[in-house]
C-alpha cells in the first residue's frame, strides 16, 4: 500500500511539472503566433492516446473543438510529455511537414530571438514554479535549519579516515564558514573542498580532504551527524521516568558507570538493559548526581533531548519573494554542481543516478502537504537544469543550435537537426538504462 501511495505522489508531481514545463513552450509559441498542433501529458507513441479532444465521442459533446487548433491529450507511455510545434524538428521527427513550403505560421520562419524564447520557455516555468512554492512555504511557516557555528560532528568512517573525529567543529571550508550544518557533506562534494578548518577540544586544526575519497563522500552515507549532548527537554507522554527525579536541562553523563560524550556513544549501552533499572548519572547545574533510570524494551528511557543551534527565519508574504528567489538559485546551482559530479567519472557520482523509482522513495508514506510541495518545487528545479543540458532532443540542445546561428548568422541545415535529435534521443534513452538500472541494483542490494 505504501508502494502505491508512493507512487501516485509521483504521477501527480511529475504530471503538474510536466505540464507546467510544456505550457511554457506553448505560451512563448502562442505569444509569436506560431501554430501548436499537439499539447500532451505523456507521449503518444504509436498514435497510441488514453484520450485526445480529437477523439469522435469527445468532438461529439465538444463540436467547436473539431476546429480547435491544437490537439489536447494524454499518451499511454508515462516517460514526459510534449508540445509538437510547427515547423520544429523534435522527438516526433516529423520530417514531411519541413519538406513543405514554409508558413509564417511555422516556428522555422520566425527570428532566432523568438524561437530562443519558445525553447527557453519550459525551462522558465519549471524555475517560476519553484519560486512560487518556495515563497509561498515561507511565507506561511517561514525557514528553520540547524545552524553549523558551535555545533559538533559525529562522523562515520569515511569522515574519520578523512581525519575528522567526533566533537570537532567545522569552523571554515577552504576559508568560507558554512552557514548550515545539513550542508557539509554537499558541500565537501560539490565544491571541491581541499581544507576543512576545525575546533577540537581547544585546538583548531587544519584537515587537508584527499580529492580522491569524494566519491565515497557522495556514495558512502552520512558522514556527519550532528552530535547532540544527552539534555533533557521534556518528557514524552507515559514515560515510565517522569518522576524518577531527572529535570529539564539535566545532562546525562554516564548509564550504569559508563560514561558517553554523546547520544550516539549511549545507544549500546541501552540496548543491552532493555526492560531493566539502571542507574543514571548527570549534572545539573555545576553538581553531578545520579538517580534509576528504567529502560523500556525498545532501549529507550521517555525522553525528548534539546537539539542545539536551531535557527528560525521568519517572512512577511513580501519578504518571502526575494527569499524565494534566492532559494530557488541556491537549488539551481547546487544542482549543477551535482551534474559537475555526476560528469566527473572519479567521483562515481553517476551510482547515485536514479530514475522514477529513486524520486518515489524521496516521497512521505503519508500525505503530507509541506513535504509534497517541497519535493515537488524540488523536482521542478531538477526538470529545468535537466533541459538545460546542451544535449540534442532537450531544450538546452535547440537552445545550443538557436545561439550558434545568432551568433555566425548561419542556421544548421534540416539534415543537421534530424541526425542531431538522433544522437541526442539515443544519449537520452543511456542515461534513462543507467538510472532504472541503478535503482533496480539498489533495490537488489
Amino acid at each position: 500500500m505504501t508502494a502505491l501511495f508512493k507512487t501516485l505522489q509521483v504521477i501527480l508531481a511529475l504530471s503538474i511539472l510536466i505540464l507546467t514545463h510544456e505550457l511554457g513552450h506553448f505560451t512563448f509559441a502562442k505569444l509569436f503566433h506560431i501554430r501548436v498542433d499537439k499539447f500532451f501529458l505523456f507521449f503518444d507513441f504509436g498514435g497510441r492516446k488514453l484520450f485526445s479532444t480529437k477523439a469522435k465521442w469527445f468532438v461529439k459533446l465538444f463540436p467547436k473543438a473539431k476546429d480547435w487548433e491544437t490537439e489536447y491529450g494524454i499518451g499511454w507511455c508515462p516517460l514526459g510529455g510534449y508540445c509538437k510545434i510547427n515547423g520544429m524538428i523534435d522527438e516526433s521527427l516529423d520530417l514531411e511537414t519541413m519538406k513543405q513550403e514554409p508558413k509564417e505560421w511555422e516556428f522555422r520562419t520566425k527570428p532566432a530571438w523568438q524561437r530562443l524564447l519558445v525553447m527557453f520557455g519550459g525551462v522558465l516555468f519549471n524555475f517560476i514554479t519553484a519560486i512560487i512554492i518556495f515563497s509561498s512555504i515561507l511565507a506561511v511557516q517561514g525557514r528553520s535549519y540547524i545552524r553549523n557555528k558551535g555545533n559538533k560532528v559525529y562522523v562515520n568512517q569515511t569522515a574519520y579516515e578523512m581525519g575528522f573525529r567526533n566533537g570537532d567543529e567545522i569552523l571554515l571550508l577552504d576559508g568560507r564558514a558554512p552557514l548550515a550544518f545539513n550542508d557539509l557533506q554537499a558541500d565537501i562534494a560539490r565544491k571541491g573542498v581541499r581544507k576543512a578548518t576545525v575546533l577540537r577540544g581547544t585546538d583548531t586544526l587544519d584537515i587537508y580532504i584527499d580529492q580522491s575519497m569524494i566519491g565515497e563522500v557522495v556514495n558512502g552515507g552520512t558522514m556527519f551527524e550532528l552530535a547532540i549532548p544527552f539534555v533533557i527537554d521534556q518528557f514524552q507522554e507515559g514515560s515510565p521516568n517522569a518522576g524518577s527525579g531527572l529535570q529539564k536541562g539535566d545532562r546525562i553523563l554516564a548509564f550504569e558507570g559508563r560514561s558517553f560524550q554523546f547520544v550516539q556513544d549511549c545507544r549500546e549501552i541501552l540496548a543491552e538493559h532493555k526492560g531493566e533499572t539502571i542507574e543514571a548519572t548527570f549534572l545539573r547545574g555545576a553538581d553531578t548526581l545520579a538517580c534509576n533510570v528504567k529502560v523500556d524494551t525498545l532501549g529507550q528511557i521517555g525522553v525528548a533531548l534539546q537539539l542545539p543551534g536551531v535557527e528560525y527565519i521568519n517572512y512577511s508574504a513580501l519578504s518571502a519573494i526575494p527569499a524565494g528567489i534566492k532559494y530557488t538559485w541556491e537549488m539551481i546551482v547546487g544542482y549543477v554542481d551535482d551534474l559537475r559530479l555526476v560528469a566527473t567519472p572519479s567521483t562515481q557520482a553517476y551510482k547515485s543516478v536514479g530514475s522514477f523509482i529513486a524520486i518515489g522513495q524521496v516521497f512521505p508514506s503519508v500525505w503530507d502537504w509541506n513535504q509534497f510541495l517541497n519535493i515537488m518545487a524540488m523536482l521542478s528545479i531538477m526538470l529545468g537544469v535537466m533541459n538545460l543540458l546542451p544535449i540534442p532532443g532537450l531544450d538546452g540542445g535547440h537552445i545550443l543550435f538557436t545561439l550558434y546561428e545568432m551568433v555566425t548568422r548561419r542556421k544548421p541545415s534540416d539534415r543537421f537537426m534530424v541526425v542531431a535529435q538522433m544522437v541526442g534521443m539515443f544519449l537520452l534513452f543511456a542515461l534513462m538504462f543507467l538510472a532504472f538500472g541503478n535503482d533496480i541494483a539498489r533495490l537488489i542490494k
